[in-house]
């Protein structure tokens, strides 16, 4: 009996097995990740409300019986977000998985260690290297423009390569630089200028490769920056490259190709509108004058004169020398890496070569750089690793903005005047000033680096908690810039001229360090961090001038028949330095940091070179206690911080007083070349921070709020002295200065499920005042630093327009009156706008569907004034012979005329006094970025054996807002070779400086 039971069970069930197969079908498909294509492997697939699922292979593939009516397939694994996918018809369903990291719970690298965001208590902005990877632009500095709250950073031109200036939370010195410090996988690396003299300052971070950046934080306040001590008053910059990751070895290619193009062309008069202006004003000044201005030039009337100082005027010329001055750069980059390893050893290796064609003829900037990450564990005690970057860029370079040899002052060149000369086809050698095509032609500049940013590390586990760090670090910098002007060019007449100048910068840091971390019972968590680093910078250059070519193809120095110059300088500086920072947590909900550093720097005198730079903050989560149970607030943390930091950034030797070598009728000697300085000390700032971070809706909300104030003492000042002691300048620690303001910074997940919406914003406002400078007025030209006011105020005549009865030009008196003048100097100088914005910010929108991606960023600035110095010559009423630009054509020409634009007079002088009439608002909004991408389907890659492919297209400063009437708002013409004191007080200046570019680019990311 029990044996036929049995066999009938056996029967009944393999009926019903049986019929279940036959109600059943198969779904296959592949999981892969959004972030990068690749395939994920151990993801498990589970059909809702059952135990039946399956788990990804190695390759990301799956499949799993399911019922014929469909059902709901959930995909789930550590880390990532879990996604529910409805069965329906489909047999094949492939799924691409996000990383579940909230913004409270990312990893943020601080310094010597990292922390999660959550338990900051100082402030740090950071910007992944995913979202600035492929944008085309040269410099690292320029991705984060708009993307990190109370950071003000703006190109100085358009043209590839040159400096960029960057202000963290305002500037905090006037005669020390205010240049944040850069550290590279932990390494302070060299980021000062040390291009040639007679041309604007160039970018040692433009050798740097954004596409292998994992991430940059920005550390703001005392607490997050003081554990950088001497160095940290404007700022930490920490760039972290891409390591790779134990599993299967990843390729990617990143292929793009674009152009660029001036973001914005200015509106100038064409030939016959200069010959009828010109002619007007010729016209008003004889009225004026009671001769022909003619015979200042002892020629007879109107034609003598223009046949004398514009020849091709009479052959109806309308030459457009702006459109000569641009050109349509192309720009293309092939980026190539490959990740991956084993638990023991993870390796990123990665390629990138990049050329970019200026905007501006003779302008380029070309890049090939390498990267070798590698990682390896020895044993669960013992890790070790070496960092290698290695890069070239060459920078065809053209000459500085007060040059008529760059290419946008051929503006300066009436258009009636012709490009070739008729008769010989050649360039036109007879326009009224330098041909800078003819520099084009027969001038070469390039400047050549070779950059090794490398450092070796080892890690070791002395007791569980306990590890010991070492780090060798070293930054090499080959420079080498070659100049030639050609023998019909404007300097390198009659014979051609060369040279060479070579620098080398050998700048290395070592690091031994403690951490200690641990977990005491179930409410204490420790951090402890504390070592000793020293770093030591030493710099060689040597350069060589020289006269007398045989022709312009022969340009290497030895070519030359004499040398005009030669001279080598060689500096260092060193740096012992003792630093520790503990962080604690009590409970997951109150958090204590305490920082410190002992900085010794050679810089110093003999009993001021140490200086201590403590920092002390709080936290607390409040969202963790329990009267905060529901509602729609899901974080809540309140923090502040204080402490002081540091800025040693002067000459290597400005406490010293220095002597050279020098030559006197044949016989060497030594002569004085500086004062000493020997009580000169750290320049302090002392740093307050208070801040709220709040996460709203399960953090599909989340912000920071923040109030800083700074203040620095002991500025390190070039304080003048009485000319009787045979120098201008000595540096002391004299004087204040003072920044405040606050910073916002809201993020936000609009929209989720298939159509994502994400959001976000931040704006900053920030003053700044000189508070003391010991009755000191520092000035370089039209800006100035005064007590009572922000550094580098405009300090200028008051222009008030124009007299309606006559066309003078008309200026405030600035006696309190309110009367005005037509003579210029019996109007007073008045403090009249500051070169620096009161408000900084971004937003950056990012709209996804199934593959679709469209993200762009809107940055903006509000507050600063521009002084347009080249609209002295450019609206000048045709004081001479420049063309001008078009807002001349409302100029005033009759009794009752209302207008800006006084009378036109031929040498006249009518309003081109630097006033206000040239200082306009800085304001703009523009759009920065643009990207528009696609991620092809999953089944359409596979047959193509990749794990990814990706096609796009990116635009950079396609609209820009603003009221400038100039090229572009975003502008800063320091001059040639500035020092840290005129970089600091001379901003907001435009002299035929390049406007930024537009760019756009098509790529392809392929991934496999």
């Amino acid at each position: 009996m029990k044996k036929r039971l049995l066999i009938l069970i056996g029967i009944m069930a393999l009926f019903i097995g049986n019929t279940a197969l036959a109600q059943s079908r198969t779904v296959s498909g592949k999981v892969i990740s959004v972030e990068d294509g690749s395939s994920l492997p151990a993801v498990n697939v589970i059909l809702k409300g059952t135990t039946t699922g399956s788990v990804t292979d190695a390759d990301g593939n799956y499949r799993l019986q399911v019922p014929q009516d469909g059902g709901t397939l959930i995909y789930s694994f550590i880390g990532l977000l879990t996604q529910e996918v409805v069965i329906g018809n489909q047999s094949v369903i492939d799924v691409q998985m996000t990383a579940d990291i909230t913004e409270l719970s990312e990893v943020v690298v601080v310094g010597y260690g990292t922390q999660i965001k959550r338990d900051l208590t100082g402030n740090i902005a950071k910007v992944s290297g995913k979202d600035i990877e492929s944008i085309p632009l040269n410099s690292i500095e320029s991705t984060l423009q708009g993307r990190t709250a109370g950071v003000f950073i703006q190109q100085g031109s358009g043209k590839p390569g040159q400096a960029v200036k960057m202000r963290v939370r305002g500037s905090s010195s006037v005669t020390a630089s205010n240049q944040p410090l850069f550290v590279v996988d932990g390494i302070p690396i060299t980021s000062q200028n040390v291009s040639i003299t007679n041309n604007q300052p160039t970018n040692p971070l433009a050798d740097l490769n954004f596409n292998d950046v994992e991430s940059i934080e920005v550390l703001k306040d005392a607490s997050a920056a003081a554990i950088y001590g001497s160095r940290a008053a404007n700022g930490v910059v920490i760039i972290t490259t891409k390591t790779g990751k134990s599993g299967k070895t990843k390729f990617n290619i990143d292929l793009s190709t674009g152009i660029s193009r001036p973001a914005n062309k200015r509106d100038f008069l064409n030939g016959p509108q200069y010959n009828q202006l010109f002619d007007e004003a010729y016209a008003n000044s004889l009225e004026d004058f009671g001769f022909e201005p003619a015979e200042i030039f002892g020629l007879a009337n109107l034609e003598s004169l223009k046949d004398a100082a514009i020849p091709g005027w009479r052959d109806n010329n309308d030459t457009d020398w702006q459109d000569l001055a641009f050109q349509d750069g192309k720009v293309s980059q092939i980026s190539m890496n490959a990740s991956g390893g084993t638990d023991k050893t993870r390796f990123y290796v990665g390629g990138t070569y990049s050329n970019q064609e200026g905007i501006l003829i003779g302008n380029d900037f070309e890049r090939l750089s390498g990267r070798l990450n590698l990682d390896h564990s020895v044993s669960d005690k013992l890790t070790f690793g070496v960092s290698m970057g290695l890069s070239r860029t060459q920078n065809g370079r053209v000459s500085n903005d007060n040059a008529f040899a760059t290419p946008l002052q051929l503006i300066a060149l009436p258009p009636v005047q012709p490009q070739f000369d008729p008769e010989t086809g050649r360039l036109f050698t007879g326009t009224v000033y330098y041909n800078g095509l003819i520099q084009n032609r027969d001038a070469t500049g390039e400047t050549v680096v070779f950059r090794n940013i490398s450092n070796v590390y080892a890690n070791l586990e002395i007791i569980p908690g306990l590890t010991f760090t070492s780090k060798f670090g070293i930054d090499l910098l080959d420079q080498n810039e070659d100049n030639f002007q050609g023998r019909e060019t404007q300097d390198g007449a009659p014979a051609g001229q060369g040279e060479l100048r070579s620098v080398r910068v050998v700048n290395y840091t070592i690091d031994n360090y403690m951490t200690y971390s641990a977990t005491l019972g179930d409410q204490h968590d420790l951090q402890v961090v504390g070592g000793i680093s020293f770093q030591e910078s030493d710099q060689d250059i040597v350069s060589i001038q020289a006269r007398g070519f045989p022709n312009d193809d022969l340009k290497t120095i030895f070519s030359a028949a004499d040398t005009e110059s030669f001279s080598g300088i060689g500096t260092t500086f060193s740096y012992l330095s003792y630093f520790a920072r503990a962080n604690y947590k009590f409970n997951n909900k109150y958090l204590f940091t305490v920082s410190g550093r002992v900085d010794g720097s050679s810089r110093f005198g003999e009993d001021n070179r140490y200086g201590f730079f403590p920092a002390v903050s709080a936290g607390w989560i409040i969202s963790e206690e329990s009267f905060i149970t529901g509602g729609p607030l899901s974080f809540l943390k309140l923090r502040a911080s204080y402490g002081l930091t540091g800025n040693s950034e002067i000459g290597n030797f400005d406490a010293l007083g220095l002597f050279q070598g020098t030559s006197y009728s044949g016989i060497s000697g030594l002569r004085p070349t500086s004062v000493s300085s020997p009580d000169l000390k750290w320049e302090t700032t002392a740093q307050l921070d208070i801040g709220i971070d709040f996460g709203i809706f399960n953090d599909r909300i989340t912000g920071e709020i923040d109030y800083y104030f700074k203040d620095t003492d002991d500025l390190l000042l070039d304080v003048q002295v009485p000319a009787t002691t045979g120098f201008g300048v000595v540096t002391q620690n004299v004087g204040k200065l003072e920044n405040r303001g606050f910073e916002f910074v809201l993020n936000t997940d609009n929209l989720v499920g298939d159509f994502k919406w994400t959001t976000s914003l931040n704006f900053a406002k920030n003053t700044n005042e000189v508070t003391d400078l010991d009755g000191q007025i520092i000035t370089s030209g039209i800006n100035r630093a005064q007590e009572g006011q922000p550094l580098g105020v405009f300090y200028l005549v008051k222009y008030a327009g124009v007299d309606q009865t006559n066309g003078d030009a008309l200026f405030e008196k600035g006696d309190g009156t309110g009367e005005t003048t037509n003579d210029f100097s019996q109007a007073q100088e008045q403090f009249v706008g500051s070169p620096f914005p009161d408000w900084v910010g971004g937003i950056t929108n990012t709209f996804s569907y199934k593959g679709i991606d469209l993200n762009f960023l809107f940055q903006f600035v509000r507050g600063n004034s521009i002084f347009n110095d080249g609209a002295s010559f450019q609206t000048a009423g045709f004081d001479f012979f420049d063309n001008q630009s078009a807002d001349q054509l409302r100029r005033w020409q009759n009794p009752g005329d209302v207008t800006d634009v006084p009378e036109l007079r031929f040498l006249g002088g009518n309003g081109i006094d630097n006033s206000t009439r040239y200082l306009q608002d800085g304001d703009y909004i523009r759009l920065r970025n643009v990207t528009l991408s696609y991620q092809l389907p999953q089944d359409l890659i596979q047959r193509a054996f990749l794990t990814s492919a990706k096609i796009y297209v990116t635009g950079t400063n396609l609209l820009t807002i603003t009221d400038y009437t100039g090229w572009d708002p975003e502008v800063n013409f320091d001059g040639t070779n500035p020092s840290n004191q005129t970089n600091n007080i001379r901003g907001g200046r435009d002299f035929y400086t390049a406007p930024q570019a537009r760019t756009i680019i098509f790529g392809v990311k392929l991934g496999f």
